[in-house]
């Protein structure tokens, strides 16, 4: 009989044991570690916020210029997991994703500076590519053209089989078309932001669907650090020039407003925006009375544009001669990008610092005279 019970007693042990090892593994899977990920701080970016839950995150995307807008909402979680508590109304995305569709030259960028291409298999356009890692990757099938906005081809997006597609909800893209394909869509809205280090910490959000947040976050660092050097510096300038942006364009001149990303950029690098009373955040059209009312006399006048052939100032001229008339046109301080030479929107985005470089170069030459202009130049 005393056999008998010490059999039992330890069988029952023997199952209580398996039933906590079970209990152990179970709970184990309900925990999850986000691989190890570094955390996740926003300093500067009003488009996006995150909350971390361990075996999740979730992450609200809401446009950074009106905030009352549609928000849109994603639950980013580990490859091959499927975590508890997750909201319905969120977007679940597994991570880390490694096919990914471009729409813009700016979600580009975020994946070329953090030295990703590979994970981009589908952009729109390749009009003004400059990446030669895309522009091979393309030439061995190893990414395709989806064709354009408002006339994406269903066909190669489907044999692309993207884990994501990367949008902008508030341009014109005709993203209702492929939005029935079965693919996420997961917006992107650091061409809103108005601040040059809050469009540049979009990294962060490209590095969460990626990965590799502390890679992202040692970038950013970086590019911070050099940014408030920069701004630092011209703490010590004499003086604050003028400066007049954009071109005249089907009868309208296109221009942004005075809490613009544009208009930050040139409060850092020292100068005074022609149109910083103006309040709005966007870009808007105005007649060409207008901005010769207010930048006729502005003493440096920004540029970027494609233009077929060399711009200098006589073909600026001929495009419309009263541009003849304004003060940075007679004393040559044309401060020029060339779309069509320099890869602007590909690297500009997440280079904010090397763009306020070559506009402090520009407005105050004595405070950075080793620096040799990356994007921006005076026009010769």
């Amino acid at each position: 009989m005393k056999q008998i019970t010490s059999i039992l007693i330890g069988c029952l042990l023997i199952l209580t044991g398996c039933k906590g090892n079970a209990q152990k593994e179970n709970n184990s899977s309900k925990s999850i570690d986000t691989s190890g990920a570094a955390d996740i701080h926003i300093k500067y970016a009003r488009g996006f916020s995150v909350k971390d839950f361990g075996s999740y995150r979730l992450v609200d995307v809401r446009d950074p210029l009106d905030e009352s807008i549609l928000t849109y909402h994603y639950a980013l979680v580990p490859r091959g997991t499927k975590p508890e508590g997750i909201p319905d109304h969120y977007t679940v995305i597994e991570t880390p994703v490694e096919r990914v569709i471009c729409m813009t030259a700016l979600q580009m960028s975020n994946f070329i500076k953090l030295e990703q291409t590979d994970k981009i298999v589908g952009i729109n356009s390749t009009r003004f590519l400059f990446n030669e890692k895309i522009k091979q990757q393309l030439k061995e099938n190893k990414a395709s053209r989806i064709g354009i906005e408002g006339n994406f081809d269903n066909e190669v997006i489907l044999a692309i089989n993207p884990d994501i597609i990367l949008v902008s909800p508030f341009k014109k893209g005709g993203y209702d078309a492929i939005r029935n394909l079965g693919f996420p869509l997961v917006t992107f809205l650091g061409y809103k932001e108005s601040s040059p280090l809050g469009q540049a910490e979009w990294i962060k959000f490209t590095a969460m669907l990626l990965g590799i947040e502390e890679q992202a976050n040692r970038q950013f660092d970086k590019i911070e650090k050099r940014y408030d050097e920069l701004k630092s510096l011209v703490a010590t300038a004499s003086s604050r020039p003028k400066v007049l942006s954009g071109e005249m364009h089907g009868g309208n001149w296109y221009v942004v407003g005075g809490k613009s990303y544009l208009a930050h950029l040139f409060e850092d690098a020292g100068a005074d925006y022609f149109m910083q009373n103006d309040n709005e955040s966007g870009g808007f059209y105005v007649d060409f009375e207008s901005v010769y009312s207010q930048g006729a006399n502005a003493d440096f006048w920004r540029i970027v544009n494609s233009f077929d052939g060399e711009f200098t100032y006589r073909a600026l001229q001929q495009t419309d001669p009263r541009y003849a008339d304004f003060k940075a046109f007679k004393e040559k301080q044309i401060i020029y990008c060339s779309l069509r030479n320099k890869p602007f929107y590909e690297n500009t985005p997440v280079e904010p610092e090397v763009v306020l470089a070559d506009l402090i170069k520009a407005f105050h030459p004595e405070l950075l005279p080793d620096h040799t202009p990356v994007y921006y130049e005076v026009l010769k």
